[in-house]
């Protein structure tokens, strides 16, 4: 990359950086702005400008109030921007707000509420709140609901919406924008249409774009694409976010066994799985129990019950750690100065570790690597840990005949104890690539989440064989 090429791309990131800080400049501005005429008690002024406002910053600002100030301003908005508003806030939140208004104001709420996202607070609200919303709701939404609530957890059925727009092939372009402008009002996207036949099944896609480059008498026939990218209702969440990511779609359709339309997946659902599944894939390899509620929100009992489960099997296992040292206390006491470098060692083995596990789960999740090719992913971390394993041991050489033995002066650090300790780091770091490569792999193939096989779990496992290693070598070379 040339001078002026490294330049011009500083000089995008900083704007981009800019544009970031402006803009939350902005929200934090006009919340200010709210508060204040809210303070104030300036009601119209303050319902003009939440008029003005975008659904999510009106949100940020609610959340931030009392309850029943809370209330009180979300009483002010629209029916169409009290729905939206009301779709972007936590499940609590929701809760207070459904309790706080009436039947008639409920009921205006859900009209306007993309069925996706009543789904979605159906699944976190209280039993007894979720019956007055039943209650309220139309029969057909009500069908619509229980139908939705039956699909699998964090399947492509449980994350669509019905709110799309069908065509038939044998319609001209003219019918079709009549048709869009009919009932796209009430649609999730307007811009992808999807053709049906008449007993819906799934025949092709248009876009609106074809639409409006096409003659007046066309004939969706003629236009459509046939070859669809869709989903089924059964298909795992996480696996319709990469056909997004893969095929750069908008919306992508979901059928059901007889290829039949039942609804779409859109691409601000797949931010939110995507935004879901990486909190969870996090909490997981730090070892805690996911949660779906947003830590500040979250009560300390909650907390201590998400993590506490891992910290006791990571402490039960650490045991075995423990037995290998007391198994060695004959050794460490004729040799004291070997139990020096013990954290070093496995610091450096859980490190390595984590590295490669980390990796190969990015890949697992993203489709770059499959089960099948593990042989090539262990022939390539080996590679890279005999790189990684030679240069920290030539460090660690280093390290302790300056530091330990010239600098500190400890003469029980000898030439034969560094050779000791250098092979060990280098065993170390080969053995710990190959089980942080390994593992999640497995993990996956048995249908487990790899994250599981993260940095605590193979820590657990490297230090244990860290000090095989280290002892076995010692006892070979010093003869003790």
């Amino acid at each position: 990359m040339s001078e002026l090429d490294e330049r011009e791309e500083v000089l995008e990131e900083l704007s981009e950086e800019e544009d970031s800080f402006a803009y939350e400049a902005l929200r934090d501005s006009r919340i200010e702005e709210l508060t204040e005429l809210l303070e104030q008690k300036k009601m119209k002024p303050l319902q003009k400008l939440l008029e003005e406002t975008e659904e999510f910053e009106v949100a940020a600002f609610l959340t931030e109030l009392p309850e029943q100030q809370m209330a009180m301003v979300f009483r002010m908005l629209s029916k169409e921007q009290a729905a939206a508003v009301f779709a972007e806030l936590d499940s609590q939140e929701q809760e207070y707000i459904i309790n706080s208004i009436t039947d008639t104001e409920l009921g205006g709420i859900l009209d306007e509420l993309y069925l996706d996202d009543t789904v979605d607070m159906m699944e976190e609200l209280p039993a007894n709140v979720v019956k007055r919303v039943m209650r309220i709701a139309t029969p057909q939404t009500r069908a619509l609901i229980n139908q939705y609530l039956r699909y699998p957890e964090n399947s492509a059925g449980s994350i669509m919406t019905a709110e799309y727009i069908d065509l038939k092939k044998y319609m001209n372009v003219r019918e079709s924008f009549a048709r869009i402008r009919r009932i796209g009002a009430d649609k999730e996207t307007v811009y992808t249409c999807f053709v049906t036949s008449a007993d819906r099944k799934l025949e092709g896609i248009v876009t609106v774009r074809d639409l409006i480059m096409a003659d007046e008498d066309a004939v969706i026939a003629d236009i459509m694409d046939d070859h669809v990218i869709f989903c089924t209702t059964t298909d795992d969440q996480e696996d319709v976010s990469g056909m997004f990511s893969d095929y750069d779609l908008l919306a992508i359709p979901v059928v059901d066994r007889e290829n039949r339309l039942v609804g779409i997946v859109t691409v601000d659902d797949v931010m939110d799985v995507m935004e879901q599944e990486a909190t969870e894939d996090m909490e997981i390899m730090a070892a805690i129990t996911p949660s779906d509620r947003p830590y500040m929100k979250t009560g300390v009992f909650e907390i201590w019950k998400n993590r506490i489960p891992w910290l006791l099997l990571l402490m039960v296992s650490a045991t075995f750690t423990g037995m290998i040292l007391t198994s060695f206390e004959d050794a460490l006491a004729v040799q004291v100065v070997l139990t020096a470098f013990i954290p070093m060692l496995m610091d450096t083995g859980g490190n390595s570790g984590s590295q490669a596990s980390v990796t190969v789960i990015r890949s697992l999740s993203l489709g770059d690597v499959e089960f099948s090719d593990l042989g090539r992913v262990i022939w390539k971390e080996i590679r890279v840990s005999v790189l990684c394993g030679a240069t920290l041991a030539a460090a660690t050489f280093g390290k302790i005949m300056l530091v330990d033995y010239l600098i500190m002066g400890n003469e029980k650090v000898t030439v034969l104890v560094a050779a000791v300790v250098c092979l060990t780091m280098f065993l170390t770091v080969v053995c710990a690539k190959v089980v942080g490569c390994t593992l999640p792999m497995l993990a996956d193939k048995l249908k487990l989440d790899p994250a599981v096989m993260a940095s605590p779990f193979i820590t657990t496992i490297v230090d244990a064989i860290s000090l095989l290693i280290y002892f076995t070598i010692a006892k070979t070379l010093l003869h003790f």
